[in-house]
């Protein structure tokens, strides 16, 4: 049998993909730099090429899922442009379906930020300022009363964030589940709008 390579293209990102994939199937618990050595076809030392341990695995995967949230939330925010609550609503669709999607990886991504290393933390605020920012421009177009964005945007990510673990727990059907966002929003809006 021939000895496995050390190198073979972007290793990085491949271990990196094939680590979310083993999140997704089997959750964070089952990640191994030797299997993931092993799926990818070199020998068992080339992984710690790029990530000194486990941990700096999950740090790098949770990095990466937060910058692939940012990307999604981000593009839904800019996909629409039928105002504030259009804009609202598509974004908390795609954190939803990211969430329900990929919920496993999304525990381990949160999981992250208790840690000690800035990256996740700082993709982590970078993926949530799409938010952030929508908040702010509610508020600067008089759609939502004036405070403090980081609290009203709280509000509306337990909201998002409840939706989505009762949908990973098989609670609701996601057949309805724009109506169901969409009614959410609504309501959040109603409790959050500006007083005349």
């Amino acid at each position: 049998m021939p000895d496995r390579p050390y190198h073979h293209g972007n290793l990085r990102q491949e271990l990196l993909a094939e680590a979310a994939r083993t999140v997704r199937e089997r959750g964070a618990g089952a990640l191994s730099l030797r299997q993931l050595a092993r799926d990818a076809g070199v020998s068992h030392a080339a992984p710690r090429r790029h990530f000194a341990d486990r941990q700096a695995l999950l740090d790098a995967l949770a990095e990466t899922g937060f910058v692939r949230l940012g990307d999604e939330l981000r593009a839904a925010a800019e996909g629409t442009a039928d105002g504030f609550e259009a804009r609202l609503q598509a974004t908390a669709e795609a954190y939803i379906h990211f969430a329900t999607e990929d919920a496993a990886l999304l525990e381990m991504m949160f999981a992250s930020k208790r840690g000690v290393e800035a990256e996740p933390n700082d993709a982590a605020y970078r993926a949530f300022s799409v938010m952030l920012d929508l908040i702010r421009q509610g508020q600067e177009s008089g759609a939502l009363r004036i405070g403090e964005p980081e609290r009203v945007g709280l509000i509306l990510f337990a909201t998002m964030q409840g939706i989505a673990a009762l949908i990973s727990a098989g609670m609701i059907e996601t057949d309805g589940l724009d109506e169901l966002v969409g009614d959410a929003i609504s309501r959040f809006l109603r409790g959050s709008r500006a007083t005349a």
